[in-house]
């Protein structure tokens, strides 16, 4: 069978060439992931998405946890962690760290969404609004008449749209 010039290369195989200090990261990067994913497998889908690996580095394993609350969980599972990470393979691991970040979470979540751009698709004035504001700027004193005014004319111009 021909191979296909279009699949992927393994990451080894891209970095071979590159310089050591960026093989060097490549490894780390994947230790991490690795580290990541027993992480996920031991806390399960509901605590993982709240705290992540911060790095492993002389036997000592950190933990970021999203709040102090977390974090107190996590202290109670410590001795969980370390003997789920030393039988998947990390037999060198001897202490577990958990400290508070409440930017763990977010750089988790890669797509954060603002609630201000959910709230602003939506705005749109009907013409019955924009009538009944037209309809109250008549009886209004003089400076609220001007801005009530003001906002009904958005309602023409959203049905213009």
């Amino acid at each position: 069978m021909a191979k296909n010039r279009y699949n992927p290369k393994p990451l080894d195989e891209v970095m071979g060439g590159w310089s050591d200090k960026l093989n060097q990261y490549g490894q780390k990067s994947a230790q991490a992931a690795q580290l990541q994913t027993c992480l996920v497998e031991t806390l399960g889908p509901i605590l993982s998405k709240k705290c992540r690996v911060a790095h492993y580095r002389e036997g000592t394993l950190t933990i970021e946890a999203a709040s102090a609350t977390l974090a107190t969980r996590l202290n109670f599972l410590k001795m969980d962690i370390l003997s789920a990470f030393r039988k998947a393979g990390i037999h060198d691991c001897a202490l577990v760290k958990i400290t508070t970040n409440p930017e763990a979470q977010q750089r988790l979540n890669n797509t954060v969404e603002s609630p201000s751009t959910a709230y602003k698709a939506n705005r749109n004035m009907s013409q019955a609004t924009g009538e009944q504001l037209l309809a109250l700027a008549e009886s209004a004193p003089p400076s609220l008449k001007a801005k009530l005014e003001k906002l009904a004319k958005h309602a023409t111009t959203a049905q213009k749209k």
